[in-house]
């Protein structure tokens, strides 16, 4: 089941854009032809929710793991760092966190250039990431095995990347899951609310808000696309809390 939830969309978002015709053709807005019908322009829904799925998933994939790369990195050297330079690092990222996300994202998405929308993402998650890591080096860098490596002239390579990094991997796992899926929500909001999106572009987001004027008349063309979303997030989170558990029980 896990698997399904998480396959499906994906395959579709991955896969779905090389099996679309070029020859596309339009019919009557909402009407029931093709496998789902038509959608708000007489497109048909099944050819959008193929080629729909592709920009969201990347976006979100691309994001958060940059986010990741420059939040670990971010917070280990402020773990690591002497006082005055863990202050300078951190206070910026705690006036970036009064900020509420999606209204940065909105405000920003409104005014940066087409293809921002990665850096954006990147920037809303970074503040989390960074104190999360930041937190969790501060514990393992207490720990004799940490002091020890210090005692033997290791240098900070070593000790972070070496071993404060693997040790909070877990917890950085857990936390990724729940991170990609606020990318996705991320994403699909701007995109819904048409923000740095053409009006009429293939994005399940787009159609979902784009075709609610007629659930009553074709409701897959809402369904479809609503649905793909919710399935990769639960998917997702599934997925990885079954890799976590596994895990645990290897090392009990």
């Amino acid at each position: 089941m896990r698997l399904l939830l998480l396959g499906v969309p994906l395959v579709i978002a991955l896969v779905g854009p090389w099996l679309v015709p070029d020859d596309l053709v339009r019919g009557a807005p909402f009407a029931d032809s093709g496998l789902l019908g038509t959608d708000f322009v007489g497109r048909d829904v099944w050819h959008q929710v193929l080629l729909g799925g592709q920009a969201l998933v990347l976006t979100a994939v691309l994001a958060t793991g940059g986010a990741y790369l420059l939040g670990a990195v971010w917070g280990l050297a402020a773990a690591t760092a002497p006082r005055m330079v863990d202050e300078a690092l951190m206070r910026p990222l705690d006036v970036l966190m009064a900020v509420p996300s999606l209204l940065l994202l909105l405000v920003v998405a409104t005014l940066a250039p087409d293809g921002a929308l990665v850096w954006i993402v990147m920037l809303i998650h970074l503040p989390d990431i960074a104190r999360l890591v930041r937190a969790c080096a501060l514990e393992i860098g207490t720990r004799p095995a940490v002091e020890a490596m210090r005692l033997q002239g290791e240098n900070w390579w070593r000790i972070a990347a070496g071993f404060v990094a693997p040790s909070m991997a877990r917890v950085l796992a857990t936390d990724a899951g729940t991170r990609l899926t606020g990318s996705l929500y991320l994403i699909a909001a701007v995109s819904f609310l048409g923000v740095g999106v053409p009006p009429d572009a293939s994005d399940w987001a787009l159609m979902v808000d784009r075709n609610r004027s007629g659930l009553f008349l074709n409701p897959w063309a809402v369904l479809a696309p609503a649905l793909l979303i919710v399935m990769l997030a639960v998917g997702l989170n599934l997925i990885i809390d079954r890799i976590l558990k596994r895990a645990h029980h290897d090392r009990s």
